[in-house]
């Protein structure tokens, strides 16, 4: 296969994955955004949690809902945290509590009843995400997974799965931004107009 091909069946392989999203996955994502709302107008917060690119991704979503999603839409500045940020965090709980606990341990002391956890996780098997949604829904924490293949044991603790259906890393991961993308917007559209 040429480069030229090549390139053309990745685009081709993330715009199948969006399309199928596109037509059925509306129902999933509303609930999220149901969430979040309900989330947001308690005075709660959202959190994001991931490894590696899934941690870049928590970072981008995290900072779009705190600083600003799109430039013409002036609103508040809405909280957001995203539990990868802090090195000093992450390496004390790793240090002291073992990589698993890194996500959970500061979300014990930063999360409500009533927030949204974002746990992202292309495998559905990451020991630090699994074990953030854990402790989210110990405390009545709305959680939500950003998901690849068929959601892998984090399916289960998520009240909102959202699961994109593929084994490539990289197409996973760029549904996800859109996905993640998609959510905030509808979102943003809602809290907005009241």
């Amino acid at each position: 296969m040429s480069e030229a091909a090549r390139f053309a069946a990745i685009m081709e392989e993330g715009a199948a994955l969006r399309h199928r999203l596109a037509n059925e996955g509306a129902g999933s994502v509303i609930g999220v955004v149901d969430a979040c709302e309900a989330s947001m107008r308690a005075g709660g917060k959202l959190f994001f949690c991931g490894n590696g690119g899934s941690a870049a991704d928590a970072q981008h979503l995290a900072t779009e809902w705190l600083v600003r999603l799109r430039s013409k839409v002036e609103r508040p500045s809405w909280p957001a945290i995203a539990l990868t940020l802090d090195p000093t965090a992450l390496t004390a709980g790793g240090n002291d509590y073992g990589f698993d606990e890194v996500f959970a341990r500061p979300l014990s002391g930063l999360g409500r009843r009533g927030d949204v956890l974002f746990g992202i996780t292309t495998s559905g098997k990451s020991p630090n995400v699994l074990r953030a949604l854990e402790r989210a829904r110990g405390m009545g924490i709305v959680t939500v997974g950003l998901l690849g293949g068929d959601g892998g044991p984090a399916k289960a603790l998520c009240d909102h799965p959202l699961i994109i259906p593929s084994e490539v890393t990289a197409r996973i991961q760029e549904a996800h931004i859109t996905l993640g993308h998609a959510v905030l917007e509808l979102l943003e559209d809602r809290m907005v107009r009241s």
